[in-house]
């Protein structure tokens, strides 16, 4: 039995946007489980949206608030906003965005037609532990678009809810409409989709993707969408499939539909294609380069680095099928993701239908060219709670001689559940020549010095850090006028790692920064805060190189690639400063946009006020190797 899922009275009470949600239905999945926690079952519930208001509904959105560790397996006319693809978790609530109907229309310019001024989503999925009769109702739902506020209407017994929002009269809008586009919106990192060329049957896309974080970053790039209408791709020039499959076609009714079309040529066939950018070799072939700002080995800098190199660019043929062979039937792929080796994640929201992108006149005429149609994905930065970093930092100071490590499984703990280590005790604090040797052979040191130390050993012992990068910060000195401290990068991947950068943000001593001797600095404000440090390699000078074999691979441990220098710092501007408390240490730190694991604790000077000797030579030992390698 179906329910309703608005009543007439809220529908014309509500002088806004009506939004509701409806369970219809459900039964008990297999397997049969004792905890009835765990027992599945199958919900299948109806989302209206609803525009009762006097302006058009643009690019609407609506949130859910599933709470009852809900499993999505369909949902029609929509996609989720954060790009994932179904089935998918959903259990901490999640956005839906229409699709492929975007735009609500109003009463009045359509003279009343549900069709064109209601969205209806039949949801189907699993939940766990609601059994029937009881409901699994969301603990909210709301509009999610920016500037509406809502109000929880009258409820429709036990089955479902109902929210009228209306427009929010103190909401200043940083976006504005006018007659049939939303204007372009911010975001971490934004990809244009324009379509520059289209016919009945195929269109010339250019997708474009501009880096606005200035810790952002993106290395060797992979952006992967989902085609909604069995498109497919013929040719592309400035990036390229990461795998060429044209099996859909030639299996699918693309291949009956095309059967003149030679598809040994066509590049891919995939639902979901993952794309890839060139190498810089390409930049010039006349098949496959020619584009502006392709081909850089997916490498996307920060435009504080080099704006030139902020920007990605790349073009490609895309075929229709039908009922879409109209040159006017224009409609881009869906569920955008992009990803970077040891970069920031980013979630990437829904294509939104913006103004035409107009370009120069290749000619060099003094006018523009507009495009056919363009959309916009925003995509930003996001770390999900419990998310493991992909670097991490290590602690030293002049007046304490261990150094404290990574934390234990700062990147993750090990999947060889066999291993015989922990991965809760706290990491064991280390002499600072352990910082050269690989994790795997540390245990030695480690446990003579904590012997030496009377410091405390776990059994068994912690696991490491697994952490492809790792950071020291060392507290070189500290005087009347000024400090310094000493910033060393190492790279124990297999990855090299070419123009490089590391920021890190400290809230009482960056207004102090001097200079650094080996690397490049500057101070950055972000978000209006002037309490950023960025720094990267000279020129010549950028690239981290990879882990190495030692010099006698047989006996010698293997080495990291590693950079160093020395960051100087004068009080003036930081009165009552307490470096060697805290303050002289960062609270947060990036390597290539990357956010790193920060250890728990800093030195401890006790009642050492000076450095001993011994670590005086240890560390002067330590930057003579670091130099020679």
């Amino acid at each position: 039995m179906l329910f309703a899922t608005t009543s007439f009275s809220d529908a014309q009470n509500c002088n806004g946007v009506l939004v509701s949600y409806a369970y219809t239905g459900g039964v008990r999945l297999p397997p049969n489980v004792t905890d009835a926690a765990k027992q599945p079952y199958r919900f299948q519930s109806i989302l209206t949206v609803l525009n009762n208001g006097l302006d058009e509904l643009k690019s609407w959105q609506v949130f859910v608030g599933f709470q009852h560790d809900e499993l999505l397996v369909s949902a029609s006319n929509v996609v989720l906003a954060d790009g994932t693809t179904l089935p998918a978790a959903v259990g901490n609530g999640t956005v839906f965005a229409g699709y492929p109907v975007t735009d609500l229309k109003t009463a009045v310019e359509t003279a009343g037609d549900l069709t064109q001024m209601e969205a209806r989503i039949e949801l189907v999925g699993t939940v766990f532990g609601v059994a029937p009769p009881s409901i699994p109702l969301p603990s909210s739902i709301r509009l999610a678009n920016d500037g509406f506020q809502c109000v929880k209407t009258t409820g429709q017994g036990k089955n479902g809810t109902n929210v009228c929002c209306t427009k929010d009269p103190k909401f200043k809008a940083n976006i504005t409409t006018d007659d049939k586009y939303l204007l372009r919106q911010h975001g971490d990192l934004t990809i244009m989709y324009d379509v520059i060329k289209t016919d009945d049957s195929n269109y010339w896309a250019e997708v474009t993707m501009e880096n606005h974080n200035p810790l952002g970053r993106l290395d060797n790039w992979e952006l992967s969408w989902d085609w909604m209408n069995d498109e497919f791709i013929n040719t592309m020039k400035g990036a390229y499939p990461s795998v060429v499959d044209v099996s859909d076609c030639v299996f699918g009714k693309k291949g009956t539909f095309y059967q003149s079309l030679d598809f040994s040529s066509v590049l891919n066939c995939q639902k979901r294609p993952t794309i890839i950018d060139l190498p810089p070799t390409k930049f010039n072939d006349t098949v496959l380069g020619k584009v502006p700002f392709c081909c850089r080995n997916g490498t996307i800098l920060p435009s504080s680095m080099d704006p030139s190199k902020s920007v990605s660019k790349f073009q490609m043929q895309v075929f229709k099928t039908p009922p879409n062979l109209n040159r006017s039937m224009l409609s881009p792929p869906q569920n955008w993701q992009i990803n970077g080796t040891l970069n920031p994640t980013y979630k990437c929201g829904p294509p939104i239908r913006v103004r035409p992108t107009e370009n120069p006149d290749p000619s060099g005429l003094p006018s523009e060219i507009v495009v056919m149609a363009s959309w916009q994905v925003v995509c930003n930065i996001t770390k999900a709670k419990g998310t493991a970093s992909k670097c991490c930092v290590s602690f030293s100071a002049y007046y304490n001689e261990s150094v404290i490590p990574c934390k234990t499984c700062a990147c993750g703990c090990p999947s060889n559940t066999a291993r015989n280590c922990s991965t809760t005790a706290p990491a064991l604090w280390l002499p600072s020549d352990a910082l050269l040797v690989p994790f795997d052979n540390r245990s030695a040191k480690a446990i003579a010095w904590a012997d030496l130390k009377h410091l405390p050993v776990s059994k068994p012992m912690p696991c490491g850090d697994n952490c492809g990068v790792s950071i020291n910060w060392h507290l070189n000195t500290d005087y009347t006028n000024g400090w310094s401290a000493r910033v060393t990068l190492f790279n124990w991947g297999d990855t090299n790692f070419a123009d490089w950068f590391a920021a890190v943000e400290m809230d009482k001593a960056a207004a102090g920064f001097e200079k650094m001797y080996s690397f490049n600095a500057t101070t950055l404000a972000i978000a209006g805060v002037n309490n950023t440090i960025f720094m990267q390699g000279l020129e010549g000078l950028n690239y981290l190189v990879a882990e190495a074999d030692g010099a006698n691979p047989l006996s010698d441990p293997r080495v990291p690639g590693k950079q160093q220098s020395v960051i100087s710092f004068t009080k003036k501007p930081t009165p009552g400063i307490s470096v060697a408390h805290g303050d002289g240490f960062p609270n947060k730190v990036f390597f290539n946009g990357e956010e790193c694991s920060l250890p728990s604790v800093i030195p401890s000077s006790g009642s050492r006020k000076v450095p001993s000797w011994a670590t005086l030579m240890l560390l002067s030992l330590l930057f003579i190797i670091l130099k020679q390698q």
